[in-house]
């Protein structure tokens, strides 16, 4: 079985993560720059001496296809190399994937990752 691993983490962190994660069986990964707000409920800037709430934070998305066997180690890696021990460090969560099919060589399943 596929199990499709997805984290939103704090842009500074990427780079930690993919070199973590390059460690373990992971054959790729994809990255998107995105906006949200979880329990910190955005922040205050200033600006040129006027102050702003900004609702939505910077945050990157990173997804993987992993082996089911992979899972749970690929998201210990990704939580470790992720943690900054300070609020807006994000979530992982876990779906599984009902079907992945290799474009290029229509492999399926667990051979097409």
């Amino acid at each position: 079985m596929v199990r499709l691993v997805t984290a939103v983490i704090k842009p500074h962190r990427l780079e930690a993560v993919v070199d973590a994660l390059q460690d373990t069986n992971v054959q790729g990964l994809t990255a998107s720059e995105v906006r949200g707000f979880g329990r910190q409920g955005g922040h205050t800037e200033t600006y040129r001496g006027t102050e702003y709430h900004v609702d939505f934070i910077p945050k990157v998305r990173v997804e993987i296809l992993v082996d089911d066997a992979d899972t749970e180690r690929v998201v210990d890696c990704l939580v470790e190399a992720a943690r900054t021990e300070k609020i807006g460090d994000g979530k992982v969560w876990v779906t599984e994937v009902e079907s992945v099919t290799r474009i290029r060589t229509g492999e399926r399943g667990v051979d097409a990752l």
